[in-house]
């Protein structure tokens, strides 16, 4: 079902079942797999590859416990041209992902996040709200980057790193905001980040280092707690 709205470029591709919602505008050479739903007002850029079953520009929506409610007024999902998605990703609204970066399979953006040029989300891996990842940035299967989280340039992120926003755990006497990752820094497999730290230029994080507090830039951080390597 393509809405009478939609605008809809040359030599889209698509597959069965696709749904798209009003004033959506697609490009030109766009790819859309089987099953897939893009809600209202999404923008799409040319040469755009999307898989199957995935759910683009999704609104947001909480309940009454959730400490920090999300807009009710969010600007569209914007892809750049040569963005390539997997499938069963979910990507929201007020989401911008720049040229040719990468979405892997199964994977969740939420809303607020920027994804610079190049860069990869890779397959099963969840990017929380307000969240800014640079150009050339690579995200490895199954982490979770939270929100509030500054990724710059060239930072390397292994496979399950885990991040955190809230250092006392929802009791409302910490102001969200999770770590920051300066340019060309490399997280390991399986490291965990505590609220706010930072994480300087071109620094290490040894494999399972649990860090609780800054690291300094062009050092190598290993252990629980994170110590730095001499």
């Amino acid at each position: 079902m393509i809405h009478a709205s939609a605008q809809i470029g040359h030599n889209v591709t698509f597959g069965e079942n696709v749904v798209i919602e009003e004033n959506v505008v697609i490009g030109n050479n766009v790819t859309i797999g089987h099953n897939v739903i893009i809600k209202k007002d999404t923008r799409i850029g040319d040469f755009v590859q999307i898989g199957e079953l995935t759910v683009l520009g999704k609104p947001t929506s909480s309940n009454k416990k959730m400490a920090r409610k999300p807009g009710k007024t969010l600007d569209p999902l914007v892809i750049a041209d040569h963005v390539t998605i997997g499938c069963n990703s979910v990507i929201y609204r007020h989401v911008k992902l720049e040229s040719g970066v990468f979405v892997g399979d199964l994977t969740s953006i939420r809303e607020k996040v920027t994804v610079g040029e190049d860069s990869i989300v890779g397959r099963n891996a969840i990017v929380e709200t307000n969240t800014r990842i640079g150009k050339r940035v690579t995200i490895q299967t199954g982490c979770y980057i939270t929100a509030d989280m500054i990724i710059e340039d060239e930072v390397f992120i292994g496979p399950c790193v885990s991040s955190s926003n809230d250092k006392y755990m929802g009791m409302g006497n910490f102001k969200h905001q999770g770590p920051v990752i300066k340019r060309g820094a490399k997280i390991g497999n399986n490291a965990t980040l505590l609220p706010a730290v930072t994480i300087g230029e071109n620094a290490i994080v040894g494999a399972g280092s649990v860090i609780t507090k800054d690291v300094p830039a062009n050092k190598t951080v290993v252990g629980n707690p994170g110590r730095i390597k001499e």
